[in-house]
């Protein structure tokens, strides 16, 4: 398979599959600031800002018909980020989550999450022509969370559409993003996994969640996993140490830029991905798009919420 900034002169169509939940962040005095946020969604404004008219970026979930999913539309929206994909389900709700954070910005979230509509996201009637449309995009984005809030049943469609894609001459990028929480065990988790790995083409990989979710050795090991399965672009995010990237049987390392001071580490590595892929495809090679993810990622962990101001 060919890499991700191989797709040709025409703009990119970018379909990024999962979740979006009503944020609530608590301040320091108790009180809480309401926003939206979720891991591929962060990354689908990210993506949008970073490639603006250089990319089209659509967004694939379930949402509710209440005034919170509206005013998620509407943000999505203003993010030129396309509605297209967006079901909308009578009589549901999106998930929420708070996040609490400690003095050195670290995060701990609280999830309300088990009756949203995104878990029939692939299951409706309406899911029928979305389905059949996302092998016609460039580039199919998920992550390890999209695999757990789809069930089971929703995995065996998207690893269907995945494999349609995959022969349309498609790219499949995923972020592993493993919570223990989601899954009803490790075992399933992991099966999940390793059923959409073959057809993965960037694998953007949190380390802490690769020894968690494989309990791999080292760095060395996840590399040596992810080449025999046949990934050929690898990067493995390690906070603020170097990332390792993985790319034409080459391997290497870009350092993180340095902040005075994390207010709030949320979204670091989902902004820091979007900002790889970005420039991936605008033709940038691993060790500058590298380069930007840092870039990116250093500022967003430097406010509060997953989304920085434009």
């Amino acid at each position: 398979m060919s890499t991700i900034n191989t797709l040709g002169p025409h703009t990119p169509r970018i379909a990024l599959i999962g979740e979006c939940m009503i944020e609530l962040q608590q301040r320091a005095d108790g009180s809480l600031q309401q926003s939206f946020g979720g891991d591929t969604l962060n990354a689908a404004v990210y993506l949008a800002r970073e490639l603006g008219e250089g990319g089209a970026v659509d967004y694939v979930t379930a949402l509710g018909d209440d005034s919170f999913s509206d005013a998620m539309c509407q943000g999505w929206a203003d993010e030129n980020i396309g509605l297209g994909m967006v079901q909308r389900l009578p009589g549901r709700l999106p998930g929420l989550y708070c996040i609490q954070t400690d003095a050195a910005g670290e995060r701990r979230f609280l999830y309300w999450r088990n009756e949203a509509a995104v878990r029939d996201c692939f299951t409706t009637p309406a899911a029928a022509p979305i389905l059949a449309a996302l092998p016609d995009y460039d580039i199919l984005y998920f992550s390890g969370i999209t695999l757990a809030v789809l069930g089971a049943q929703g995995r065996e469609k998207l690893l269907a559409t995945l494999i349609e894609a995959r022969q349309r001459d498609a790219r499949i990028v995923f972020d592993n993003n493993y919570r223990p929480r989601l899954w009803a065990s490790v075992e399933d988790a992991r099966v999940a996994y390793r059923s959409v790995l073959p057809y993965v083409d960037l694998a953007l990989l949190t380390v802490d969640d690769e020894q968690a979710l494989f309990g791999f050795a080292d760095c060395a090991a996840v590399f040596a996993a992810y080449e025999q399965v046949g990934t050929p672009e690898v990067v493995l995010k390690r906070g603020a140490e170097a990332c390792l990237i993985r790319c034409g049987g080459e391997s290497f390392e870009v350092p993180a830029q340095q902040v005075e001071r994390v207010v709030d580490t949320t979204a670091a590595g989902d902004s820091f991905s979007a900002a790889y892929l970005a420039s991936r495809l605008k033709g940038g090679s691993p060790a500058e798009a590298a380069e930007a993810g840092h870039r990116l990622a250093s500022r967003v962990i430097q406010v509060p919420g997953a989304l920085i101001p434009k």
